[in-house]
């Protein structure tokens, strides 16, 4: 299918955004929650900064307080024992290597606008900035759904108490009410369906399993979008295929005559992020109809496949201009945002295909 990729690409990179901390460095500004609000497309985006480090034999691990926002800074000597530097995100124990004990940056929310959908300004001050004891490791890869004449923006809240998800609404983008944890950890990539179905909310959401299971994408339901129950497995990965490592929804599911389409991402086990689709029944989304055999899009162009973490495509947020024309923006090797073009009916005919 046709991936019509912005010429401006990458839209948005660290180098764009000012730190907010004295001595940080911005290393991220990806993984935009998309919206639009008074004329405007809105990013929000999940700007990640880290202390800047000029002995390459320590890491720096950024921690915050989240009443007073005064940060402390950990360091490690990569020559400890105890401790994996293998990733670069990351700074994990030797004998928990299945978890984290720290990040090496701070991630928060920050909003870039737009009256055109390219050429964006930044806000100078956070919009979303850790607030209380579940985010003390940082804030991460929100989503926004408008439903009715309110926006609900989920994303991942990091500490030592481990990945849950939190949410929030907003009619304003000036300030916020919290709704508290709507998915206790370890979990995250929740994305909200734009509307009631059949009396209730659904959410797709991507429990991380230690034990038995895998990364794979579960649909519940609620009554008031702060309770969630009856969940449901509803899509897996596939050894041996594209998407065999984890897989996690992206973007907000659309609505066609055909079924809710809902675009998610799919790793393999060399971390190659791709975007495929799955395509659910309109009265019924916990029945998949269809799925993508092959992604429909993949790190192809330099910004994509060289970054921070490379080989990755990331959506987490669209706008739709009228029935068939949706633009994505996305991750791009966990640095920068890029947006492109793509058809609706397109993603349906590659499902069909998929069958």
């Amino acid at each position: 299918m046709t991936i019509k990729r912005f010429k401006e690409n990458p839209i948005i990179t660290p180098e764009d955004v000012k730190p907010y901390h004295e001595g940080f460095e911005v290393i991220g500004a990806f993984n935009a929650g998309v919206a639009e609000y008074n004329g405007e497309t809105l990013l929000l985006m999940r700007v990640a900064e880290r202390p800047i480090v000029d002995d390459p034999s320590i890491v720096k691990v950024p921690v915050v307080d989240p009443e007073t926002r005064e940060i402390t800074i950990k360091n490690f000597s990569i020559e400890d024992d105890e401790y994996n530097f293998d990733d670069p995100r990351v700074v994990r124990r030797q004998d928990k290597l299945e978890g984290l004990s720290y990040l090496t940056s701070l991630s928060y929310v920050r909003i870039a606008r737009s009256k055109g959908g390219i050429e964006f300004s930044i806000d100078d001050e956070p919009f979303l900035y850790p607030y209380n004891d579940y985010q003390t490791f940082g804030i991460e890869d929100p989503r926004v759904t408008k439903i009715d004449d309110t926006y609900y923006i989920d994303f991942t809240s990091v500490s030592e108490k481990g990945v849950a998800v939190s949410l929030v609404t907003t009619k304003d983008f000036e300030s916020f009410t919290d709704q508290g944890i709507i998915f206790a950890p370890e979990n995250k990539d929740v994305v909200l369906f734009p509307e009631k179905i059949n009396g209730l909310y659904y959410a797709l959401h991507r429990p991380v399993l230690k034990s038995i299971g895998n990364y794979d994408i579960w649909i519940a339901e609620s009554p008031d979008t702060k309770h969630w129950g009856n969940h449901q497995h509803l899509a897996g990965v596939r050894e041996g295929n594209w998407d065999e490592e984890r897989i996690g929804a992206g973007l907000t599911p659309v609505k066609t005559s055909e079924g809710w389409v809902v675009l998610y991402h799919g790793a393999s086990h060399q971390s190659r992020y791709c975007m495929g689709a799955l395509l659910l029944d309109l009265e019924d989304p916990t029945r998949v109809l269809a799925r993508s055999e092959a992604p429909f899009m993949e790190p192809e162009e330099d910004y994509e496949k060289n970054g921070f973490f490379n080989e990755v495509v990331f959506g987490c947020g669209a706008t739709q201009k009228d029935d068939d024309s949706l633009t994505m923006y996305y991750g791009v090797a966990d640095t920068s945002i890029a947006g492109c073009d793509i058809s609706i009916q397109e993603i349906i005919t590659h499902l069909k295909e998929s069958k």
